[in-house]
């Protein structure tokens, strides 16, 4: 059960990392005046570029001849071949999710909303937490499930940069492809299923937000 506790870990952490940083960056993006569409083009390429490739550009950042790797190195604290790594790997190939899914949710609310909050003397703090974000959550919370399950699956990215150390770094997908490649197709079939079950419940979940986010707009 080493690999589906470690897959577990590894989504839940990055994606309490992407939902944080995705709705932040979204945020971010919306007050921009310039340079939107360049910053908009640089938080979504992860979405796009091949996972192996998002992995060897962070083993260019985190590895020991890295700019952080080395800094970090010199401290002791190691990124690559560790969960860490697998949580980078798997957060950074997941934010786009969260990002684009949050900026929609944002750009779709009755600017109406803040604009009347403005005029009774609200920061923009609190409009935020108060107003933006309490109308977006289904739009939000359902991109977060989508991360989650896309970094549960995360192969490419994490084999490049944790590898694939049995009770360490590896994961259900790194599992299903080294029982495949050892031709034990009974040990692939039972993580293929686990994985199957995970993301069908995650979609379920997904639907259901979504649903109550347009069920809530209806009313209103």
């Amino acid at each position: 059960m080493s690999a589906i506790l470690i897959s577990l870990k590894i989504a839940v952490i990055s994606t309490v990392i992407t939902f944080v940083a995705g709705c932040a960056a979204a945020r971010l993006v919306l007050n921009l005046n310039k340079f939107k569409g360049v910053v908009d083009s640089f938080l979504t390429a992860p979405m796009v570029l091949p996972p192996t490739v998002v992995g060897f550009v962070l083993l260019l950042i985190f590895g020991k001849n890295g700019a952080v790797g080395a800094a970090l190195d010199k401290i002791g604290v190691s990124i690559v071949f560790t969960q860490t790594g697998a949580v980078i790997a798997a957060a950074v190939v997941s934010f786009p999710l969260v990002y684009r899914t949050a900026r929609g949710a944002f750009e779709q609310m009755d600017e109406n909303l803040i604009f009347a909050a403005r005029t009774l003397g609200m920061s923009e703090r609190s409009i935020f937490f108060k107003i933006t974000f309490p109308n977006c959550w289904p739009g939000v919370c359902s991109g977060a499930i989508l991360a989650f399950a896309r970094a549960l699956g995360e192969f490419g990215a994490t084999a490049m940069i944790a590898g694939n150390i049995p009770g360490r770094t590896q994961t259900v997908s790194l599992a299903i492809y080294s029982a495949v490649a050892g031709n034990n197709r009974e040990k692939a079939y039972m993580w293929v299923a686990v994985i199957m079950a995970i993301s069908f419940v995650s979609i379920i979940l997904m639907n259901l937000l979504s649903q109550r986010g347009v069920d809530a707009n209806r009313r209103y």
